[in-house]
């Protein structure tokens, strides 16, 4: 089983809409070079730890590439989670000319 996958504007929609969460599994100098406003950050190596600070309802998983969040989100969907992999992750957000903060950040 895999998570299913969302373009990065869809993405955008959804957020906007208020339809899911956005969970960012990067390290710390790759979250404060840029990353989506309003997102929860928790890096990957933490996650089975902190998995309680978890929003309800559906979660789309964040990372520079998609690989690191298509673990998680695999690994979330396997565990009952509603949870969705960004494809192509803040490199795709990037590209879709989508907003990061800081406003001057960039994908690290």
């Amino acid at each position: 089983m895999s998570a299913p996958e969302l373009s990065a504007t869809e993405m955008a929609v959804a957020l906007e809409r208020g339809e899911l969460a956005a969970v960012d599994v990067r390290e710390p100098a790759e979250w404060d070079a840029g990353h989506i406003a309003g997102a929860l950050w928790i890096p990957m190596g933490e996650f089975a730890d902190r998995v309680s600070e978890l929003p309800q309802g559906r979660l789309a998983i964040v990372c520079r590439s998609g690989a690191r969040s298509g673990v998680v989100a695999d690994w979330l969907e396997r565990s009952g989670v509603d949870a969705v992999n960004l494809a192509g992750g803040m490199q795709a957000w990037h590209a879709a000319a989508l907003p990061i903060e800081p406003v001057d950040g960039w994908i690290a």
